[in-house]
């Protein structure tokens, strides 16, 4: 049976979002997914997008798998098909179901480690790629997260060996640029309900 109200969710051409890759757009539909965490996918997918853009476009020396954060993007709240109560609430259960999740699917771990790290950016050693989910994850909906972009910010610096103080200024910028379409994300995710009826 066909969930009409997730379909419209995986394919809402009313905000230009970026869409999601084939696979995960047919991993979600196996799924039922709800079809708000599928419209947050979308957003949170096409922030990353941007963000991977305008990062490695200014900061050329920035080495980043943009597969890799792409897919990461899109499949970051996976786990909260699982922990459904977290799309409306706080909680990190979803964070390691969703990675089992991937896992069980046969998605690669390399891929499927987006899901149980986006909310871990402290961790020791985390790669870059894990920062900019983690921060898409954030600057979606306008919110700024001084220590998350401050690590953004070291690696840039060091990668692209500039100056901190022009690494902040452009990443700030960048930051200012996609936080400013959060208020057009935020209700679109919001008009989708947290559990489909069809």
């Amino acid at each position: 049976m066909t969930n009409t109200v997730l379909d419209n969710a995986l394919t809402d051409t009313g905000m230009p979002l970026r869409p999601l890759p084939d696979e995960v757009v047919d991993l979600l539909r196996s799924l039922e997914a709800p079809p708000r965490l599928a419209a947050h996918l979308r957003a949170v997918h096409d922030v990353a997008d941007q963000l991977t853009d305008l990062v490695t476009g200014r900061f050329p020396g920035l080495a980043v798998d943009r597969p890799a954060v792409l897919y990461g993007a899109a499949t970051h709240d996976i786990g909260k098909v699982v922990h459904v109560e977290e799309l409306s609430g706080p909680g990190t259960a979803h964070e390691p179901a969703g990675e089992a999740l991937l896992l069980a699917r046969g998605v690669p771990a390399r891929l499927a480690r987006f899901a149980g790290s986006h909310g871990s950016w402290t961790r020791s050693g985390i790669p870059v790629e894990d920062l900019l989910v983690s921060l898409a994850d954030k600057i979606w909906k306008a919110k700024r997260v001084t220590d998350l972009e401050t690590l953004v910010l070291d690696r840039i610096a060091d990668a692209a060996g500039v100056q901190r103080w022009q690494a902040f200024m452009d990443l700030d910028d960048i930051l200012d640029r996609l936080a400013a379409d959060a208020d057009k994300r935020l209700a679109y995710q919001g008009s989708y309900p947290i559990r489909s009826t069809r």
